[in-house]
């Protein structure tokens, strides 16, 4: 498995590829704010072609150059239906602190953007991707798992978006977060992965489950909450 990422525009969001090899068709999650040209160099180097567009949750620091890489390549985008609302309206969701990165902005129609399911394995251009819904930081967060192959110690990998991060977890103060949803998604869809799992998140370096398991206050929280939390 071959995975390349760069951290795009103010927000350093981390924009992927994943693709079987070199030379080979791949898979772009997350192209967000002046991704396109970075995004576009990145495949040169290694000779990928992207054949979809998978997004974590409709955020525009993960959403915004989500038509013109679509456009450019000819390719779907797929995200959550519980964010879809994030490009039918982006203002509303995104709180007046961004609105002047929304104004002339340009999204997909939501009819043209495929949906994604929870549990539902996306076989994509020799990859395959399980979804994991995981809302709090959005109602339509996800994350998607994917076997990383023997490059990574055949350790399974996680492109957990805004979900986990190293030490932290994402916001839950913007329209449509909710902490005792994002609870109830470290509780049932994060803990009970395996140590070993390399996480690649949404922002900021590499970890791993069991190093979040650790030391992550927040995961230590959700381990103690009561069952019914946040359901």
């Amino acid at each position: 498995m071959l995975i390349r990422s760069f951290p795009a525009g103010a927000f350093g969001t981390n924009c992927y590829a994943v693709a079987s090899g070199p030379g080979a068709e791949c898979v772009v999650v997350d192209p967000g704010m002046d991704a396109v040209e970075p995004l576009a160099r990145m495949l040169a180097d290694d000779g990928l072609k992207p054949v979809a567009v998978v997004l974590t949750h409709g955020h525009l620091d993960h959403t915004f150059s989500v038509l013109p890489v679509c456009d450019g390549y000819d390719i779907p985008a797929y995200l959550h239906p519980d964010d879809l609302g994030m490009i039918a309206d982006p203002v509303r969701w995104h709180g007046p602190q961004l609105a002047p990165l929304i104004t002339g902005l340009r999204l997909p129609d939501p009819s043209d953007v495929k949906l994604l399911e929870d549990g539902a394995l996306l076989s994509l251009a020799g990859v395959d991707l399980t979804v994991r819904h995981a809302p709090g930081h959005t109602q339509g967060s996800v994350m998607f798992s994917v076997d990383l192959g023997s490059e990574f110690g055949e350790a399974p990998g996680l492109l957990a978006g805004d979900v986990l991060f190293a030490g932290s977890v994402g916001r839950v103060d913007l329209p449509g977060g909710s902490w005792d949803a994002m609870l109830a998604s470290l509780r049932d869809v994060v803990l009970p992965l395996d140590d070993e799992t390399i996480v690649l998140p949404g922002h900021g370096p590499a970890t791993t489950i069991g190093r979040e398991r650790a030391t992550n206050p927040y995961l230590a929280e959700a381990a103690a909450a009561p069952k019914g939390r946040g359901l």
